[in-house]
């Protein structure tokens, strides 16, 4: 099968790869958009697993302010050089994020940064809302569960739905951009701040 210009491009439109890899994928399953596709995914992400250990002391700390001066956010993005952080790729996925953070309000970075006191908590409002709905004791742990995925992506950042796409977390995004960049990409910490709340610590993920 022929592969043509539009369809690396559509490819490239949906995975965020580079042409020739597109190119590539698209050869190989004989021009299955579907197929190259979730191939680009895996190998994005075995890329950004292999470098998540990697030292990221670079980057940029990227600021959001509403328009009414009411709203603002600052966050530290990391990647591992100068180089990477100065890219227009790194910078906009940067600035997303701060927007991001601006309009979904998370408490956290990551999951492992929630409080035990505040998890074990809303187990237990979990807990008496199911077994006060009926449901069995025997599913009770599991509907628990499924709660409490849906608790954490309403608080932990990598976790959200990005707010320009919620068809991906921001862990997808980073992962994404970790596989096209080529360095290991981190959030370290946020601010948020809005007017005449009291001002969100800043979270670390480290």
């Amino acid at each position: 099968m022929d592969i043509t210009a539009q369809m690396v491009k559509e490819l490239r439109e949906r995975t965020g790869v580079g042409p020739l890899d597109c190119k590539k994928a698209l050869v190989e399953y004989d021009g299955d958009m579907d197929q190259a596709a979730n191939f680009l995914r895996e190998k994005g992400l075995a890329k950004a697993v292999k470098k998540a250990g990697r030292s990221a002391n670079e980057g940029m700390i990227p600021t959001y302010q509403h328009h009414n001066g009411r709203l603002g956010v600052m966050v530290e993005v990391n990647c591992e050089t100068d180089f990477v952080a100065s890219t227009e790729q790194f910078q906009n996925f940067a600035k997303d994020v701060a927007l991001h953070i601006a309009n979904l309000a998370p408490e956290y970075v990551q999951r492992d940064e929630v409080p035990e006191a505040v998890i074990a908590a809303e187990r237990e409002v979990q807990r008496r809302r199911a077994l006060e709905e009926g449901k069995p004791e025997n599913v009770v742990d599991k509907m628990i569960e499924g709660r409490m995925d849906k608790f954490f992506a309403e608080i932990v950042l990598m976790e959200q739905p990005f707010v320009k796409d919620d068809k991906v977390t921001i862990e997808d995004l980073r992962k994404q951009a970790v596989a096209e960049l080529g360095e290991n990409i981190l959030i370290r910490r946020f601010a948020r701040y809005a007017l005449g709340e009291e001002g969100d610590e800043v979270q670390d993920d480290e």
